[in-house]
């Protein structure tokens, strides 16, 4: 079985929040609005990291809302695309958030690896975060079969979750069923890229006669359709009529199996990547 979560969907910072190229010493007083938004609309689960430079303000948005510690579930991560130091990595990003410990910390992507054994190294790493007490999970982000058939070959704590990109047209081939084989949780990012960006598709009209039936908006849709696989789901939005909604609404309803493998099957009639797109063939869907 999978890690299970306390939210099964998260308000992620990494795209319309994210201030990449930051030096993260000035505090952006709008971004720490929008995140306190986001936690007054109900998401306690707050996904954030290193590479997005705001950690500062997601910590600030979490003082500011006076609710313990223990209602949040926050996430962030070291940087993955080029090699780190771990130790002082944990160290910068609790000072920046403000916390003693995070709820999970993730390895951005695998890309800094050149060999199996620095892999294998930067698990071990984790492990040693984790039991520190400065991270309560371990977990992996943007890792594909073979990265985590690689950890495995060493690790002594499973991760806890694979973060990946995951829409109707970037289904991963096998690799979700790979995660849940091995009691790792799939987190999905982007959900929504089919609606926001990779329109013309052939899951257009699909979406649409769906929101229409149960009475929610397109995006509820497909934030459902993960959710309906067992997958936890990070979603983002500086509109909190919109957040409120989702919350409201989530939980109400579901999609039936049919429409679930429906959205499947018409999502692999295209191909759309949004992110990491220099690490693989156009055609690449793994």
């Amino acid at each position: 079985m999978a890690t299970q979560f306390p939210w099964l969907l998260g308000y992620g910072t990494g795209t319309a929040q994210a201030r990449v190229g930051s030096s993260g010493k000035d505090l952006d007083e709008s971004l720490v609005e929008t995140i306190l938004m986001a936690i007054r609309a109900g998401y306690y689960h707050l996904d954030g990291a290193e590479y997005y430079g705001n950690e500062r303000e997601l910590g600030e948005a979490i003082k500011r809302s006076g609710l313990p510690r223990s209602t949040f579930y926050v996430v962030t991560k070291i940087l993955g695309h080029v090699p780190t130091d771990t130790e002082a990595s944990i160290t910068t990003s609790l000072e920046k958030l403000g916390l003693d410990y995070v709820d999970l910390y993730l390895i951005h992507a695998p890309f800094f690896a050149t060999t199996d054994a620095e892999l294998q190294a930067k698990w071990a790493e984790f492990e040693a975060v984790q039991a520190s007490g400065r991270a309560r999970s371990i977990g992996v982000s943007n890792f594909l079969q073979s990265h985590l058939e690689t950890i495995l070959k060493t690790a002594k704590i499973v991760p806890a979750v694979n973060q990946i990109e995951y829409h109707p047209y970037l289904q991963h081939q096998g690799l979700v069923e790979f995660n849940q084989e091995h009691g790792i949780a799939t987190v999905a990012y982007s959900p929504l890229a089919a609606l926001l960006h990779a329109r013309p598709g052939p899951m257009d009209q699909y979406y649409s006669n769906l929101a229409v039936k149960y009475g929610v908006t397109e995006a509820e849709v497909a934030l459902r359709w993960v959710v309906d696989q067992g997958m936890v789901v990070l979603t983002t939005s500086s509109k909190e009529d919109r957040l409120k909604g989702i919350l409201a609404n989530i939980g109400r309803w579901k999609l039936t199996p049919r429409e679930v493998n429906n959205i499947k099957e018409i999502g692999r009639e295209k191909h759309y990547r949004g992110y990491w797109r220099d690490k693989f063939a156009a055609d690449d869907k793994s």
